[in-house]
């Protein structure tokens, strides 16, 4: 699974690459979705390289980005005691192992929001310009997008 986060925002985004983005649901700067790993994917994270940072998210990454930022409509915090009664894992962490399995989506959680709002990274991004391996924050960053979602939560 890929934790995929949009870097940049602008106002006049190619058509093509802006259709890219609302169809993984990345509207906002800062948001961040769980995309499978497949061809389809793929493709649109490349369509989309020069506005988002992408990279192989671990379970311990996602389970605190599901307990500090996974929200319900409402704005509800997603917490052990709410998954325990409307679905079938006892724990945040069953839930994100499931997700990592690929057999379970945050949409799959009746009334959950597929997006996480994090915050602005601390310290910031070293350049929304550049892609990672020329010393910025954009393209594909592998398991370095953990330590990137740390900062943000």
């Amino acid at each position: 699974m890929y934790a995929v986060i949009r870097v940049r925002g602008q106002p006049d985004v190619n058509v093509d690459v802006r259709r890219t983005m609302e169809l993984m649901n990345l509207t906002r700067v800062n948001h961040c979705v769980i995309v499978p790993e497949n061809d389809v994917t793929k493709g649109m994270l490349q369509k989309a390289k020069d506005y988002i940072t992408w990279g192989e998210i671990d379970e311990t990454t996602l389970t605190d980005m599901i307990r500090v930022r996974g929200r319900l409509s409402g704005d509800i915090i997603i917490t052990d005691e709410y998954l325990k009664t409307n679905t079938e894992f006892e724990t945040v962490g069953d839930m994100a192992k499931a997700m990592l399995d690929g057999g379970y989506k945050m949409k799959d959680v009746e009334g959950a929001k597929a997006v996480f709002r994090l915050h602005p990274p601390a310290k910031g991004y070293k350049g929304i310009k550049r892609s990672y391996r020329n010393g910025g924050a954009l393209g594909y960053r592998g398991e370095a997008i953990n330590e990137l979602i740390a900062r943000m939560l």
